[in-house]
């Protein structure tokens, strides 16, 4: 063998629960539960360090500390997660978390929330109807937000229950109600009595109906609020951390303020003379909030909406307003994360990550993608999911994700499942790649039966079964020895199955006798390769309605594989009707199965 003088870098935890596989592990640092680190990437050099202060260090005035144990005043009632979490208490929603993240105890989940590094979003109210609590921090599995919510032009509350249902089905963790034209109470309350899923909303949105962004109070702010905290919204973007001061770099951007409500703010605070309304009364929303255990999302109302305004005077002079509305509000006993920019060049991503959980004291980081750039309309899905990964990777706790609307219009329900499923993508890419434990186990589950070409159970494993499924079949109907990536003679898989001394492929759970014909698509399938466009009508009917008899099949062993008799024959004989013959000498190698 020849001489191997590379060394891998030092490793963290093991993604895959058994070791399987020859991979030496994750390249992150080792987990540091109860750290500050919790799952973490390394620092490359410059980077900012982690906060040497946590929740602890921003307790209420009243409490008292006794011999390192927090003590709450005469006659006081916990009421937040956050605040139980400070008496030492594990309350039922964080042993429904522990359930939910296997590789956490109800303890440390109990202990992170009582640092400040984890939320675990859950209103009074909608606990009481179909919510099912999980938890956002570090500590735990990266989770994605979907956005959604009906407009002046364009959705309405139906749409919306069934983008909500969408979304839900689709691997979203929790989900905004932006809604910003119909009847917008009545569509938040439908949307909350039927998740299960945490709500969150931006209130400004619906402060404003009726009336001028001028003519805001605080009276108006306090009344929406509680009417959004009553019907059970389990944390609310606040745009607080927008400051006079940050609007005269501001002046220099190519594009401005891009946030909806960081825009409606300043406006007010250009033509008050005055701070934002949010921060003068932020102590009156802490309250309110504590009230009903509505967690914050401290908004960013300065973040980038292109590159050329990434990580600018602007955007870090917010974040450090953020970090100091975290203090206040845990003195207030309030759960909080904080949301993070949109737009950045993927060599900033990590500074931008790490920054914030120094200045933030390690509160849950809460980031729309961030897009990597700026010229795919479209596939912002795409550009915003490969920031994402990073950004995860890095420390950020929840994804928001981007569909291929973004920039052009109101996402439809397609739209909402391309968007979820990138970020689901980017999420498991991260926690994978963190070492988040048994993380990989899936993967390793579908690399046996791939390598077993065992393709029912790869199919079964895949995150999208009808998708999978349904392209395979578009080229090649039947579950046979090869696909027709490679057709039968150049399958890398398939030879390297038939080699004795490997492993791959002879995992006894993936064994399978028989070649079959693969079931008739279902109604989805169709839909699929019908927008597609490669099949004529006839040929999706043919797949829809075929059978056994049709399909010339005798008893479901197909002719097309190699070990019935003249297998490589009748293989050959296939792939030519198929248009898969064998490639000659003068053709490109094909690639091997994915």
């Amino acid at each position: 063998m020849t001489n191997f003088d590379f060394v891998p870098p030092a490793t963290g935890n093991n993604p895959s629960s058994q070791k399987q596989g020859t991979n030496p592990g994750s390249f992150a640092n080792a987990p540091d539960i109860g750290g500050p680190r919790a799952f973490s990437s390394p620092d490359t050099p410059g980077m900012p360090g982690v906060s040497d202060k946590t929740a602890w260090d921003f307790m209420p005035p009243d409490w008292q500390c006794d011999e390192g144990r927090w003590r709450a005043p005469v006659g006081f009632v916990a009421v937040t997660q956050l605040e139980h979490a400070r008496l030492g208490i594990t309350t039922p929603e964080m042993q429904r978390v522990a359930e939910r993240e296997p590789h956490l105890s109800s303890d440390q989940v109990r202990e992170e929330i009582a640092a400040g590094r984890m939320v675990i979003p859950a209103n009074r109210a909608h606990l009481a109807m179909a919510l099912d609590p999980m938890a956002i921090g570090r500590a735990s599995r990266t989770k994605i937000n979907a956005n959604m919510g009906a407009s002046p032009i364009s959705s309405g509350g139906d749409e919306e229950l069934k983008k909500l249902e969408w979304a839900l089905k689709w691997g979203s963790d929790t989900v905004m109600d932006l809604s910003t034209g119909g009847d917008l109470d009545a569509t938040r309350e439908a949307i909350i009595k039927h998740s299960t899923a945490p709500i969150g909303t931006v209130p400004i949105y619906s402060m404003i109906i009726g009336r001028q962004i001028e003519d805001l109070d605080r009276e108006t702010v306090l009344s929406c609020l509680e009417a959004q905290a009553r019907q059970g919204v389990d944390y609310f973007t606040i745009h607080a951390g927008l400051r006079r001061e940050h609007l005269e770099p501001v002046a220099d951007r190519l594009i401005g303020i891009v946030s909806r409500g960081g825009s409606l703010l300043a406006k007010w605070m250009l033509h008050h003379g005055r701070e934002n309304l949010m921060a003068e009364i932020w102590d009156d929303i802490c309250e309110l909030m504590r009230r009903y255990d509505v967690t914050f999302s401290i908004g960013d109302g300065l973040r980038p909406g292109g590159l050329s305004d990434a990580t600018d005077r602007a955007q870090l002079g917010e974040l450090a307003a953020l970090g100091e509305l975290t203090e206040r509000a845990w003195r207030h006993g309030v759960q909080v994360m904080i949301e993070g920019p949109g737009h950045v060049p993927f060599d900033q991503v990590e500074y931008n990550m790490k920054l914030q959980r120094r200045v933030c004291h390690g509160a849950p980081f809460y980031v729309l993608g961030p897009l990597v750039t700026d010229v795919f309309p479209g596939y912002d899905h795409i550009t915003s999911a490969i920031g994402a990964t990073a950004a995860a990777y890095h420390g950020a706790s929840m994804l928001c994700y981007v569909t291929p609307k973004e920039h052009l219009g109101l996402p439809k329900r397609d739209d909402v499942k391309q968007g979820c499923v990138a970020y689901r993508i980017a999420a498991h890419a991260a926690d994978v790649a963190l070492g988040i434990p048994a993380s990989r186990d899936w993967d390793d589950e579908l690399t046996k039966a791939r390598a077993a070409l065992h393709w029912e159970k790869h199919f079964e494993l895949a995150f999208d079964s009808d998708t999978a499924r349904a392209f395979h079949d578009e080229d090649l109907d039947v579950d046979t020895d090869f696909c027709a990536m490679c057709g039968h003679d150049w399958c890398a898989v398939r030879i390297s199955k038939e080699i004795s001394s490997f492993v791959s492929g002879k995992d006894a759970a993936y064994e399978w006798k028989k070649p079959r014909i693969s079931s008739a698509l279902s109604q989805e399938q169709k839909e699929i390769l019908a927008k597609r466009g490669i099949l004529t009508p006839s040929e999706l009917q043919r797949l829809a309605s075929k059978t056994q008899t049709t399909m010339g099949a005798d008893e479901g062993q197909a002719a097309c594989h190699s070990e019935v008799v003249d297998g490589e024959a009748k293989a050959r004989e296939l792939q030519k009707s198929s248009g898969l013959e064998a490639k000659t000498d003068s053709e490109p190698d094909p690639a091997p199965l994915p």
